[in-house]
């Protein structure tokens, strides 16, 4: 924790009075603005580093390939553009070693814009499979004032990914964002999701992360006016062997602005592993902020780890609501007891317990597609491990 005899103090939840946030809402992208991380720092030390394939201590050229493919409705624009392209790396900086790595590696990025006032008439999809080795990436998606757009990013096939997506969200726009991590076992991500909100905008993230050996998704959200609306929502669920580790940071910088986020996780296996760090901060000055986070574990199997960390930081007396939640634990008998005392067999009454569990998360998905495919998912991750 950094120490300063310098004002505002911040109120911490559970942690009392401290001279300055412990939060950082700063970054870099010079990569040797890092230290190169052995796991006993605090953001790092959930991570399993020996397995990131050295994307914490990168040397060298990046040697993976992708397939990538992307079908926009009528009137939004798909480009690619070199690192050059001034619109690029302006909704956050990297705030690690190897977001910074990334984006002083990529070469070509693709920028998705959706012009001011439109509303998409169908979701934008963004297919990336992965074909191996290692790559460093950019996306930039810029949804102009007044516009409506759904962006579903689905990830599949293997390798090791790092890399920033970015997202502008302009004055009264809105965005629904769903990011699909359904890798393969084998492989590694380690991405950063910097959003920016602007005045009375609407900004809806959902990530769904099932796949991959190792996948660390940092998703990070501040405000440039007044009435700007965030809502984070995540699912995952960790299997055999999994890390899947969930970083959010809320930074209400400005007045009168709202978000909510709620994750919820499923473990089953032997040495699945789950992280979730929650971080808001309400910055010095602001009134009216209306905020509450949320995360819940489901552990289904004995030989599984769950590290969930809601943090909040209040720097002003006027603030119209904070607050957050995290627990995590077995299924509850009770419910099982009653479904059973009903006829239903166990292992069908406990499919049943958590499709409800996720539901309120799954529902928020306007695709009905979409829905059935994330389910499925989920129930196949359950019968393996019944």
């Amino acid at each position: 924790m950094t120490t300063a005899n310098t004002e505002p103090k911040a109120h911490s939840h559970g942690l009392g009075q401290i001279p300055v946030s412990k939060l950082d809402t700063h970054g870099s992208q010079d990569v040797d603005a890092f230290p190169v991380p052995n796991g006993r720092e605090e953001e790092w030390r959930f991570t399993p580093l020996r397995r990131l394939k050295k994307l914490h201590d990168w040397k060298g050229a990046a040697d993976g390939t992708d397939e990538v493919s992307v079908d926009a409705p009528e009137g939004v624009t798909v480009e690619t553009v070199g690192r050059d392209d001034e619109r690029l790396g302006k909704a956050g900086l990297p705030v690690n070693r190897v977001i910074a790595q990334a984006y002083t590696s990529f070469e070509k990025a693709t920028v998705v814009t959706v012009p001011q006032s439109l509303a998409a008439d169908k979701a934008i999809t963004i297919d990336r499979k992965g074909l191996g080795g290692t790559a460093f990436e950019q996306l930039l998606i810029d949804v102009k004032p007044m516009a409506e757009a759904t962006v579903i990013i689905t990830n599949t096939g293997t390798g090791v990914r790092a890399g920033s997506l970015d997202v502008h969200v302009g004055e009264g726009a809105k965005l629904t964002l769903v990011t699909l991590q359904e890798w393969d076992d084998d492989a590694v991500e380690v991405s950063q999701h910097n959003t920016r909100v602007g005045k009375d905008a609407s900004f809806r993230s959902i990530v769904i992360t099932l796949g991959g050996d190792v996948v660390r998704l940092s998703p990070r959200v501040s405000y440039d006016d007044r009435g700007g609306n965030a809502e984070l929502y995540g699912l995952y669920f960790s299997g055999d062997g999994q890390h899947h580790e969930h970083r959010s940071l809320i930074d209400h910088n400005v007045s009168n602005t709202r978000s909510r986020v709620d994750y919820k996780g499923a473990l089953s296996g032997k040495d699945a592993h789950a992280v979730w760090i929650g971080d808001v901060i309400i910055g010095e000055g602001t009134t009216g902020t209306d905020s509450y986070e949320n995360n819940r574990n489901l552990q289904l199997t004995d030989d599984t780890r769950v590290d969930s960390v809601p943090n909040l930081e209040i720097f002003t007396g006027e603030v119209a609501g904070a607050g957050h939640a995290s627990a995590s634990g077995r299924l509850d008998d009770i419910h099982l007891f009653y479904l059973r005392s009903r006829g239903i067999p166990e292992e069908e009454a406990r499919r049943l317990i958590i499709r409800g569990y996720f539901l309120d998360i799954v529902n928020r998905i306007d695709d009905q597609d979409l829905r059935d495919h994330v389910m499925e998912k989920v129930e196949r991750k359950l019968a393996a491990h019944e």
